[in-house]
């Protein structure tokens, strides 16, 4: 679905610069985004490298678990299909806390994790389960408790002023956020379908 979406901005984009006769900016455009696009993902490398390391040495030392215990009554309320041990849980403790600290680039290769280990206990791998929702709910609406380091460098001094907003708004929308999940999980139409169990073999009688 998404090749689709993708094809059809571009060919908007040429059909547009066509007729405009801007198809020089158009091609412009694109050779530029590729270029950044190459920047960005070999600037992650680094990054994703470093988190995901340091996620090992925290799940090797222990401290994984010390931190789910201790945000295990928020978590088997927010995940109750997650158990309370499974690396999931850590990756996602992991995940929330860069997000509330601001580290967006920490966030990403530890909500990737996080993902990649609640699909290994997703028994449809074609359709995303409760804890997987939510947790990318929770994720997109994260609160941030402080701000991102590009925005104190972007705005300076300014960024003192929209600290506490800031926290608000993320806390509104994460509390949305939640809600709405718990909300449309409980709906008829957006339940999942228990996936059938496999036929058991039926024994031969033989008397």
């Amino acid at each position: 679905m998404m090749n689709y979406v993708w094809f059809g901005m571009m060919l908007i984009g040429v059909v547009v610069g066509i007729f405009t006769g801007r198809i020089e900016a158009v091609t412009q455009a694109a050779i530029d985004m590729a270029k950044v696009s190459v920047e960005i993902s070999i600037g992650l490398i680094g990054i994703m490298a470093l988190w995901l390391g340091v996620m090992k040495i925290a799940e090797e030392s222990g401290l994984i678990s010390l931190i789910a215990r201790g945000l295990r009554p928020i978590m088997v309320r927010l995940f109750p299909d997650v158990p309370a041990d499974h690396p999931a849980m850590g990756s996602i403790v992991l995940n929330m806390s860069a997000n509330m600290l601001g580290l967006g680039n920490a966030a990403t290769p530890l909500g990737l994790k996080a993902m990649e280990e609640l699909q290994e206990l997703n028994p449809d791998k074609d359709t995303a389960t409760d804890a997987m929702v939510m947790f990318l709910a929770i994720n997109t609406s994260s609160v941030q408790f402080i701000l991102p380091a590009t925005v104190v460098a972007l705005m300076g001094g300014v960024s003192s002023q929209i600290f506490i907003p800031t926290i608000l708004a993320t806390t509104c929308s994460t509390v949305a956020a939640i809600a709405a999940a718990r909300f449309l999980q409980k709906r008829k139409r957006f339940a999942l379908d228990t996936p059938p169990e496999k036929d058991q073999p039926v024994e031969a009688d033989h008397d």
